[in-house]
């Protein structure tokens, strides 16, 4: 069996365009989380069920392990600074950001190409990271082109 070295391992994952994601939650103080994950994709239509995975060494980790509710944002080509402020560890992330709360108080953000409102269903340890499936209780679609994420940089959907 071949020794997989880890940063080889994330490079030729690199090489599969994913769309960048925003993924939000609340606690019981009414501490606002973010995080931008390019780890989700759709698990089920019927019931409707979404996954995405954090690291493990997250400082937002404790947060989404005890979080009942998340949103997801799939975000825009122009959206591009968002991707960036919840991909730093800055202290609030939601300074100056204008956000409405979606259900369970979750902050949401205009504007995207889609977001989707989950209930945690469970949470799974999958190594180094945690896997969280939610059950989708609304969502909302626009008409943005998305931010893809390629190689380790962002992109856009270029001809059509």
């Amino acid at each position: 069996m071949k020794i997989i070295e880890p940063s080889e391992f994330r490079n030729a994952l690199g090489r599969f365009a994913t769309g960048v994601t925003v993924i939000t939650t609340v606690d019981e103080a009414g501490r606002r989380y973010g995080v931008t994950a390019n780890s989700y994709n759709s698990v089920s239509l019927e019931p409707p069920l979404v996954l995405w995975s954090l690291a493990n060494s997250s400082r937002s980790m404790e947060a989404f392990a005890a979080c009942e509710v998340f949103a997801v944002h799939i975000l825009g080509a122009h959206q591009e600074d968002l991707a960036t402020r919840f991909a730093s560890r800055g202290e609030d992330k939601f300074a100056e950001l204008d956000t409405r709360e979606g259900f369970g108080g979750v902050p949401l953000f205009d504007d995207c190409v889609a977001h989707f409102e989950c209930v945690t269903e469970n949470r799974f340890e999958g190594g180094d990271h945690q896997i969280f499936l939610g059950r989708v209780v609304n969502f909302e679609a626009g008409e943005h082109e998305p931010l893809l994420f390629h190689r380790g940089r962002f992109a856009k959907v270029h001809g059509g």
